[in-house]
């Protein structure tokens, strides 16, 4: 199955039902009181040509017979207009029947040939001889094909969506045929679900239009002039109806869906299309339609409540005044209005158009209304959110978070720079990986605590000449006969045999709170400074570490190595050496020389780790270790001794436990030696080789008694030896 985004927010509900139904009765509100206010606007004519239904009785077939008569027509209009739909209801027709009826009772005596002979009503509609059905017809294909055959059209087209929410919200395994179909067409609904309405008004209007071009769909021109306007007002209507589904629909997309079914790396860019919209655009078309086309239809009750003086004929003075109001005093009791006068050119509004022009303004309003909350909260929404979001975004990318992204929800403006600002901090992203793959590797050669002891953020504020004093702990490893080794290695033999020694060696030292100052071939300088204990605890996991790189040696055919470890602890100069041209960081001191000294003696000794007594002194927990105490030496560059002690944790297991056990026989032999018993030291030291063979240091305190023996002494030695070679 595709990997489905993860973002963690509320799962949204997919609306089907609403899209469709809601526009549409915003429909009927815009277009039925206008149609209700022509019906009862163009009364008077109708009932001047033909009087009007009265009365619905019933014959002995349980059809309904529909009586018509001219006397006293605004009551008979009235009982007539309730009894067709007390009909209606008893057979239990459907909405567009009901309309049907009453709107044919109003305007069947305008267009029936006679109607004195009656009409037959049923209940699938009214057939009247001689009359068309262009009202009847047109109102029973809006319900068919707008409210019925679009509701189900669109409902099988927006199902999958609606399951897959669903299914997302409940935490359900979706298909990948699902995901694929959800993926391919969301961006698309708006245009398929407003395009769907927009099909089943074509086709009602088309309708309409071919009666109002038939010559013999209406048989007078208060019908034919009726039914223009009812298709003028239901075009306007239409279209903010497709409008209005189509916007709602797009703002659900983009607000509430898009997160939910694209991945994050999509996102980020805009995925509506390469054609860049405008906030501008979008407010223009939002300002239609919450102001101009509702206001096309409240110009329109303006226009149906105006009445023509010239079809008022000829009127008394008092008439005159009642329709031109105080202007009749100015042009004086002597002008006569007749249709042949200049001023029956003008409109007039009786009392009850005026009525009626409130009531259809008042509709108009109420649907521009709802348009302008609906809007006014898409726009806002549209905009607001995405702008919401990109700030937070930025907060976030200042506070460090550059892992962080805003989602691109709109084509125009806002989502260019939501786009711009992923581009960008997808750059820096990248910059600053490199930046940081540039410090680790700057790292790599120049350790970052250099830094922190020298008080630098990073490496471009180290100035030559910056330095510190501080006291650490100081080791030099060095491998025995590394030099003879080499000799028989070719130079690339030697850097991998140098980098695979260095590769057991370095994670040691660094595990151990230790770092690496620098390599000299193939002698490692690493300096501790948070306690001495962290040096000998490296120094003893490093001599387990060689005994694993000799087991790869040997598993190799290749011979095995050696190495000697010295450390001591002091005060020394940690800063920055070199030229302009070239700087390094390094670490100055005699502390430094005597550990690199102690190294030395360790090949003499021929052990494995030698301390300083200062480093000795300066452990936390000394009991944790097992060392002896090992000579009083000179080095080279000293004037004064120093005590050394050997470490014999390093030592094999074997050879640990046999030193463990002469260590107060060694102590002995060391009494002996330094108080010139080199007889009674021999005798020690000989015997601690014959208990333990492999103690290179007992050995080499029995061939040094010897040539003490044969050769004598100094008068003036005092148990210090001096070392001269490094």
């Amino acid at each position: 199955m595709n990997k489905i985004p993860t973002i963690r927010v509320r799962i949204p509900k997919y609306h089907i039902g609403r899209i469709f139904l809601f526009p549409m009765l915003l429909y009927f509100m815009l277009v039925f009181p206008v149609l209700a206010f022509m019906i009862l606007k163009s009364f008077p004519e109708l009932k001047d040509k033909s009087g009007f239904i009265t009365e619905v009785r019933s014959d002995s077939t349980g059809q309904h017979l529909l009586i018509n008569t001219s006397d006293e027509p605004v009551t008979q209009f009235k009982e007539g207009f309730k009894a067709g739909l007390n009909a209606a209801e008893k057979a239990k027709d459907s909405i567009s029947t009901i309309l049907a009826d009453s709107l044919t009772n109003a305007i069947v005596g305008a267009e029936g040939d006679s109607i004195a002979e009656p009409a037959l009503a049923t209940s699938s509609g009214i057939k009247k001889k001689g009359t068309s059905n262009a009202f009847s017809d047109s109102i029973t294909s809006l319900f068919k094909y707008v409210i019925l055959f679009s509701t189900i059209i669109g409902f099988a087209v927006n199902l999958p969506f609606k399951r897959y929410f669903r299914r997302k919200r409940l935490g359900k395994t979706i298909s990948p045929k699902l995901y694929r179909y959800c993926r391919r067409y969301l961006l698309f609904t708006p245009i398929i679900n407003s395009g769907i309405v927009l099909m089943a008004f074509m086709v009602v209007h088309g309708i309409m239009i071919y009666q109002l071009q038939s010559p013999a769909a209406f048989s007078d021109e208060i019908g034919r002039r009726m039914f223009s306007n009812y298709l003028f007002i239901s075009l306007v209507a239409s279209l903010l109806t497709v409008l209005f589904i189509y916007f709602w629909q797009k703002h659900r997309v983009h607000i509430r869906y898009i997160e939910h079914i694209f991945t994050r790396d999509e996102l980020q860019k805009r995925i509506f299309g390469k054609n860049t919209g405008k906030i501008r655009n979008r407010l223009y078309i939002a300002s239609a339609m919450t102001t101009l086309l509702p206001l096309t239809i409240v110009l329109l009750y303006l226009i149906l409540s105006l009445t023509p003086i010239k079809d008022m004929g000829e009127v008394s003075p008092g008439e005159m005044r009642i329709m031109l109001g105080r202007l009749s005093d100015v042009l004086g009791p002597d002008v006569e209005l007749t249709k042949d006068s200049e001023l029956s050119s003008l409109y007039y509004i009786s009392a009850f158009d005026n009525a009626l022009m409130f009531g259809g303004i008042i509709s108009g309003v109420l649907v521009s209304f709802i348009y302008i909350l609906f809007f006014v909260n898409w726009s806002t929404a549209g905009i607001v959110r995405p702008v919401n979001e990109l700030v937070e975004s930025m907060r976030k990318t200042g506070e460090g978070m550059l892992d962080n992204y805003t989602i691109v929800r709109t084509n125009d403006e806002v989502g260019v720079m939501s786009e711009g600002y992923n581009m960008m901090t997808s750059r820096l992203r990248e910059y600053i990986f490199k930046i940081s793959q540039m410090n680790e590797a700057y790292s790599r050669f120049v350790p970052s605590q250099f830094l922190e002891f020298l008080g630098k953020e990073n490496f471009v504020d180290i100035q030559l000449g910056d330095q510190v004093q501080k006291e650490m702990t100081v080791m030099f490893s060095d491998i025995r006969g590394f030099t003879e080794l080499s000799e028989d290695m070719t130079p690339k033999e030697t850097f991998d045999f140098i980098n695979h020694y260095l590769g057991y060696m370095e994670p040691v030292i660094r595990k151990n709170n230790g770092f690496i100052d620098k390599f000299i071939g193939d002698s490692i300088m690493a300096l501790f400074h948070e306690k001495v204990d962290d040096a000998i605890d490296a120094a003893i996991a490093m001599r387990h570490s060689l005994n694993q790189f000799n087991l790869d040696r040997m598993d190799s055919g290749k011979p095995t190595i050696d190495s000697g470890i010295g450390i001591h602890t002091g005060n020394l100069m940690l800063g920055v050496v070199g030229g302009e041209g070239r700087m390094d960081g390094t670490v100055i001191s005699d502390a430094v020389n005597l550990a690199s000294r102690l190294e030395g003696l360790s090949k003499i000794y021929r052990t494995s780790i030698i301390i300083s007594e200062d480093t000795l002194i300066k452990l936390e927990n000394p009991s944790k270790y097992n060392f002896r105490f090992l000579d009083i030496a000179r080095v080279k560059g000293k004037k004064e001794a120093v005590y050394v002690f050997e470490v014999l944790d390093g030592e094999p297991d074997e050879v640990k436990t046999l030193k463990i056990e002469t260590k107060a026989l060694f102590g002995n032999g060391i009494d002996h030696y330094k108080n010139k018993r080199f007889e009674d030291a021999l005798k020690v030291f000989s015997e601690i080789v014959r208990v333990n063979q492999l103690d290179s240091v007992a050995a080499f305190y029995v061939n040094r008694c010897k040539n003490n023996i044969q050769r004598g002494i100094p008068d003036d030695w005092n148990g210090i030896e001096v070392f001269d070679a490094k």
